[in-house]
């Protein structure tokens, strides 16, 4: 860029010496031509010799004025021209100027592109003195002092005209600065300037005219006047210097780091007239360089710089004498920093050196609140949104929906990860969310936002949706990223999930929908299904459960909870093993209501132990009632996890037991597994003494959790249930068939009682059946039915044998061909004195 910018100086520059040289050439063949023969006498001799000796000592009295690495200065040439063609041929002024700037220039050891173009310029502006002098005043000189005056004015500013003419267009364009701003630049003082000169021209050429004795105080009179101009130059000079350092400060006072740097180099180059600055950092080694006008390089790599000549270094200090780095001032020629110009330097570098330590210390402070604020809004573990940010973007979303589609929320569950936990430890469990978080992320599209919630939930933010329908294509895309096995610690882990999802309400924000989304997610884990969709219906959450958090005191008090039963069924020979008992709320003003409303406003009440024993009072009557009818059958009865940590539970339980005066053995409690296994701990106690005091437990909704054998070995249990949804998918699903038939084995090893849930059709009855379960209950045996109406099945029979629901599946004496190593169960219930669930 640098080496660009000086070729493209070069090209423009060339010419406009060239044109100013072969204009002064001109004028020199023709001074040449206009002078017939050389002067020859003592007058005329010594009148050339006058004119090379002022004009040289005028080239001499300067004042010095430095634009990068060139000094140029303001001389009184043009004084010393003007007198010279006011009396002398101009022919003769034209080569005497040439002769006079090149020995002053070889004194002064000038480049020779400088002296080139010095002569050639001053030639010119003699040449156009003398003819405007000759043009306007064919006999010169007049007569008097008034004659004289216009003339030699007009020739001096002629010849002021041509100098500006020609030298402001090459100092512009060599400085690279614009030639307007250059005209414009200190025109007051160089306007003062002409008008000295111009009155020290005036005033020589009277004292010629009246008495050449008078000359001697001219020389004196313009020294005091040459210092008296110099040093006004000076200290415009110095002000604006320092009005231009104290504009370069405040430039700097700003908290991004590169915007100081771009500044400081910039700003440099125009204070100092350097060709090229450069800053180098020295903590990260990061180097700025350019010019006035643009950055050539930034970066770390150390890449030298084009720009040969003077360097000029000066270290960045902090106030603790601490290095921060350097600033250096690269000029291409020889160069030297006056003493004002040095202590700037210095005071530059100073306030460099706090703007840097300023703005590396705000970016710091920055770089922390940015952490802090994506910590505030991110999980530390898997890097995804947090709950915050979640809320944060979904609301933002839910105010441009009308616009850019359907929102919904995926909510996600890993079923059973504490058990991850307990058997790897905490350590491989992060590693498992880690990369299921890594899944995720990359099986999500476009804007949607993938947040951990805590724990194994994670939620998955789906934006702008053509139509609702396509959040459940989506998430069923995300879960199956799920289905591989997580390779860890070279065992194959295998990782179940639940979803539900939900879409957004017309009201209630975000925190509705995340609300509505946790009440799919759970009807996905009750059902056995992986993805369920949010239905008004199935809410247990609404403004209607509020409402009836408020009845509930009520219908304990009245017994508004009622029992229905359902049979369990031996499986080969249809006889009723037992029943399980199904809560109900026959409420006065809305009717029968279904468990899955009210369970959950009734476990967060403070009456869950009435309600338990209300429910178990009426479940220990009905055992009571079927068996002085005959039947002695076994109840099963649903437990709230929540009565597990209550240590009178037990005892509560019991209690109940001798007031209706049955036996401990002809009691199930169910415990589900998807519940009960997070406070395997707690529970450990009060399960205890359940099974001592002879009641049997069952464990509902086995084989949906990742240990379940770890499970048998914590919970004294008796009884397996297989979880409906195998059931449901045992015929097409050989994954579901192989999950019964080893859960079969399971109990017929541990010898416990397995019983399917969900039995709908004869083929499912058979296919469990050959599988070796022996019981399984379900629509296709009973629905739920009040305790009087069981007794009238019971008592009814099927096919004329009371006890039984169904038919056998063979004859009594028939000979069975069964797969080997599987059995059916039991026959009778006589043979189950643990039974149900």
């Amino acid at each position: 860029m640098r080496q660009r910018n000086d070729n493209e100086t070069d090209q423009r520059l060339v010419p406009l010496l060239g044109l100013v040289a072969v204009s002064a050439a001109i004028a020199a063949v023709l001074s040449v031509l206009a002078t017939p023969q050389p002067p020859d006498s003592p007058g005329e001799l010594g009148l050339l010799v006058a004119l090379v000796v002022s004009i040289a000592v005028s080239a001499s009295v300067r004042a010095p004025i430095r634009i990068r690495s060139t000094t140029h200065a303001i001389t009184w040439n043009d004084t010393a021209i003007v007198i010279g063609v006011a009396v002398a041929p101009t022919s003769w002024v034209v080569l005497c100027t040439g002769v006079s700037l090149a020995i002053s220039s070889r004194i002064h050891r000038s480049p020779l592109n400088k002296t080139v173009f010095n002569i050639s310029k001053n030639m010119l502006v003699a040449a156009a003195a003398g003819t405007t002098l000759t043009a306007v005043a064919p006999a010169w000189p007049p007569d008097g002092l008034g004659p004289m005056i216009g003339p030699v004015a007009l020739a001096f500013t002629v010849a002021a005209l041509v100098d500006e003419i020609v030298a402001i267009p090459v100092i512009a364009i060599a400085s690279r600065q614009k030639v307007r701003r250059q005209f414009t630049a200190h025109w007051d003082l160089r306007l003062v300037g002409y008008l000295v000169r111009f009155v020290v021209a005036v005033l020589t050429l009277m004292l010629v005219q009246h008495d050449p004795r008078l000359l001697v105080a001219v020389p004196p009179l313009a020294l005091s006047l040459h210092l008296a101009y110099s040093t006004r130059v000076r200290a415009r000079a110095e002000r604006e210097a320092w009005q231009r350092l104290a504009h370069t400060t405040d430039a700097l006072n700003v908290v991004d780091l590169d915007t100081v740097l771009h500044t400081a180099v910039a700003e440099a180059a125009n204070l100092f007239s350097a060709d090229e600055v450069e800053v180098e950092l020295q903590e990260t080694g990061r180097t700025v360089r350019g010019t006035s006008e643009t950055i050539t390089y930034d970066g770390t790599d150390r890449r030298p710089s084009s720009t040969t000549g003077t360097v000029i270094p000066v270290p960045l200090k902090g106030y603790d004498d601490s290095a921060v780095g350097t600033l250096r001032l690269r000029f291409d020629g020889p160069v030297r920093l006056s003493e004002r110009e040095q202590y700037t330097l210095r005071t530059f570098a100073s306030a460099l050196c706090t703007a840097v330590r300023n703005a590396s210390a705000y970016a710091e402070l920055n770089r922390a609140a940015e952490e802090h604020a994506h910590a505030a809004r991110h999980d530390a573990l898997t890097g995804l949104a947090n709950r915050r940010h979640l809320l944060d973007r979904g609301t933002e979303q839910l105010g441009q929906r009308r616009t850019e589609g359907v929102i919904a929320l995926l909510l996600i569950d890993l079923n059973h990860f504490k058990e991850v936990n307990d058997t790897l430890g905490h350590t491989a469990g992060d590693r498992v969310l880690v990369q299921v978080a890594e899944r995720l992320r990359g099986a999500v599209r476009g804007e949607d936002l993938v947040a951990r919630l805590g724990g194994d939930e994670f939620a998955v933010l789906f934006h702008a949706l053509p139509a609702p329908a396509v959040a459940a294509h989506r998430a069923e895309a995300l879960l199956n990223a799920l289905h591989e096995p997580i390779e860890l610690d070279g065992m194959r882990i295998n990782v179940e999930a639940s979803g539900g999802i939900a879409v957004a309400p017309s009201s209630g924000g975000m925190t509705e929908l995340l609300r509505r989304a946790d009440v799919a997610m759970y009807q996905a884990k009750r059902t056995g299904r992986r993805i369920a969709t949010y239905t008004a219906a199935r809410d247990t959450a609404d403004l209607g459960r509020l409402a009836l958090g408020g009845d509930l005191r009520r219908a304990v008090a009245e017994h508004e909870f009622t029992v229905t039963f359902q049979p369990i069924v031996d499986l080969g020979t249809g006889e009723v093993l037992a029943a399980e008992a199904l809560a109900r709320w026959k409420h006065p003003a809305r009717g029968t209501i279904d468990p899955f409303r009210f369970l959950e406003t009734v476990e967060r009440s403070g009456l869950l132990p009435a309600f338990a024993e209300a429910v178990l009072d009426q479940s220990l009557l009905a055992v009571r009632t079927w068996r002085e009818a005959g039947f002695d059958l076994p109840v099963a009865v649903n437990v709230s996890p929540r009565s597990l940590l209550d240590a009178r539970f037990p005892g509560s339980v019991l209690a109940r037991l001798r007031a209706h005066d049955l036996p401990p053995h002809r009691l199930v409690l169910e415990l589900t597994e998807t519940l009960a296994l997070s406070q395997l701990e707690v529970v450990d106690q009060v399960l205890g003494q359940l099974r001592d005091a002879g009641i049997r437990l069952a464990l509902d909704d086995f084989g949906t959790g990742y240990s379940s054998l770890s499970v048998l070995s914590r919970i004294p249990v008796h009884e397996l249930k297989i979880d409906r949804g195998f059931v449901a998918a045992m015929e097409t699903s050989t994954e579901a068939a192989a999950v019964i038939r080893s859960t079969v084995d399971l109990g017929r090893s541990l010898d416990l009682m397995v019983v399917a849930e969900g039995v709908e059709s004869e083929p499912q009855r058979r296919a469990l059946w050959e599988l070796g379960c022996a019981a399984g209950q379900g629509h296709l045996f009973a629905r739920p039915m009040s305790a009087s109406r069981l007794l009238s099945a019971l008592q009814q029979g099927a096919e004329g044998r009371p006890g039984t629901l169904a038919p056998a599946l063979h004859d009594a004496g028939a000979v069975v061909r069964l797969s080997p190593g599987r059995r059916p169960g039991p026959r009778r219930a006589e043979r189950l004195p643990h039974l149900p669930a």
